[in-house]
């Protein structure tokens, strides 16, 4: 009996070490985009494919990180954002894990944008996101959220070059409206 009662323990340590070590990668994978100065307080979320959430480590700072590598056309991405953009995160997760090709998401998120459900980031809110095939190969991108804002409205323009120098607005006058920065 006491073999048994040593052999169940052992189990169900072994069991909470191995899943404590995979939420901790999970953590240390999905903040790999944070500013080094916000790792350790931002909020860690898994996002399921419904765009629902678990907290995987409660945040301090404001910013959330999540892992989105399991999404379609996609090997290695991280993202990370302002908690206050949760509602719009969590609507993008829906939409590109809904299965519909890349023209049918395309299709709803301007219907959204067009009855006025389309949920809206923060205002100068930072998009920090890792794309790539792993994270060694993985590019850093940058945008600020800027919602609705136009060429007129900001004064920068709103066509640009990933190639060329200067900032620009993208989807400029939409909910989705974003600063784009190149060389990052």
């Amino acid at each position: 009996m006491k073999q048994i009662t040593f052999t169940f323990c052992a189990l169900v340590a072994f069991s909470a070490s191995a899943h404590a070590q995979s939420t901790e990668a999970k953590i240390a994978k999905a903040t790999l985009v944070a500013p080094p100065s916000m790792q350790a307080g931002a909020m860690v979320i898994q996002l399921s494919a419904d765009g629902s959430h678990t907290v995987l480590r409660e945040g301090s700072n404001g910013l959330v990180c999540w892992d989105r590598s399991d999404e379609p056309n996609r090997s290695f991405s991280v993202q990370c954002s302002s908690v206050e953009n949760m509602d719009r995160i969590k609507q993008n997760r829906a939409w590109n894990m809904s299965g519909k090709t890349a023209e049918e998401i395309r299709a709803m998120r301007d219907a959204a944008e067009a009855d006025g459900s389309r949920k809206v980031s923060r205002f100068g809110s930072i998009y920090y996101t890792l794309n790539g095939e792993d994270a060694a190969s993985a590019n850093l991108h940058l945008t600020i959220a800027v919602p609705f804002a136009t060429a007129d409205s900001l004064g920068l323009p709103d066509q640009g070059s990933y190639t060329r120098a200067g900032s620009w607005i993208m989807e400029a006058g939409l909910s989705g409206a974003h600063l784009m920065i190149p060389g990052r």
